[in-house]
């Protein structure tokens, strides 16, 4: 079966020429407008009404619009543009797969925070910043603020590949894991929580760690309400997106003192200007969105694409499945 493959996507030379070696059995279209960003939208192109098979960040209208569209597959892990019902109906109604990277970003983003939640608890950034302005020799203040992270309670609020892939990671600290998601079934080492019951729970975490993706119900999701309801001395993470937080009320609470700290991955906007009062809020971290990063990104995702491949030609179960 020779399909006709359309792709926005920029790679490495290395990732390119496996995409080019693992699709030679096709017709592969690279498009003229492409991003090396996997969070950037793609622009509208012709080419793609040919396509059985788009591949990148494909634009949404072009997806509804291309009736021949079989399977799309985004490089991101994220997929706010198309988390709607018009798209999920449309591709649902005409038996189209949409597949996303989590599997791929999964591990880079759980590690990354899991990095900030132990450079925290050791007091490994405030030390830093000694280092780099007065260098000061802090050993009290360090020493005695240093917490172990082991017997501690996380929230994460979102359970799906990054949160899974965190709480194995969390596991050999003992502790108490609990998280939100909408489907409440049991999962093993971890209690899953009903959204209705948050309140309840978030006085209880040391650490709350969002991972929830942009849409409609999560704008603002942590909100003032939500952050009033924290543990005094807890500590938040976003790996999730930066439009889901109210950020006044997140500096609210860093400057009140009600958050220990916060570490932001994301952030609204990005980037995030220079005068944002984000950058000055006290213990808050930032990172620049690369909490997905991973040295071989462009590799992994043309691997993943190249292995869903397989199956939609063995018309068998593809990773990372949305639709």
């Amino acid at each position: 079966m020779k399909l006709t493959i359309w792709c926005n996507g920029v790679f490495s030379p290395e990732a390119t020429r496996r995409l080019h070696e693992g699709t030679r059995a096709h017709t592969l279209i690279m498009a003229k407008s492409a991003s090396a960003s996997v969070l950037t939208a793609g622009s509208r192109d012709p080419e793609i009404g040919a396509a059985d098979i788009a591949f990148g960040q494909p634009a949404l209208g072009d997806c509804l619009e291309n009736k021949k569209l079989r399977w799309v597959e985004v490089t991101s892990a994220g997929y706010t543009r198309y988390d709607n019902a018009e798209f999920m109906d449309a591709f649902r109604a005409r038996r189209a797969a949409f597949t996303n990277m989590s599997g791929v970003f999964a591990d880079s983003c759980a590690q990354h925070a899991l990095a900030m939640m132990l450079s925290l608890s050791r007091q490994l950034l405030p030390a830093h910043r000694d280092q780099i302005t007065d260098r000061s020799w802090h050993y009290t203040e360090h020493r005695y603020n240093s917490v172990l992270m082991t017997g501690q309670t996380v929230l994460l609020l979102g359970y799906g590949a990054i949160g899974r892939r965190l709480a194995d990671l969390l596991a050999p600290f003992g502790m108490k894991i609990y998280a939100v998601r909408r489907q409440v079934r049991s999962e093993r080492g971890l209690t899953i929580v009903p959204e209705e019951q948050l309140t309840a729970v978030l006085p209880q975490a040391d650490h709350v760690v969002n991972i929830l993706p942009e849409s409609d119900s999560t704008r603002n999701y942590v909100n003032a309400r939500r952050l009033e309801a924290f543990k005094p001395g807890a500590t938040f993470y976003n790996v999730g997106r930066g439009t889901t937080v109210d950020q006044k009320a997140l500096i609210d609470a860093l400057n009140s003192g009600r958050l220990a700290g916060a570490y932001l991955d994301v952030t609204d906007p990005e980037p995030l200007p220079p005068e944002h009062p984000l950058w000055m809020a006290p213990n808050c971290y930032i990172t620049p969105h690369t909490a997905g990063g991973r040295r071989d990104q462009d590799e992994a995702i043309v691997a993943h694409f190249l292995a869903n491949l397989a199956a939609f030609e063995a018309s068998a179960a593809m990773t990372d499945r949305i639709v």
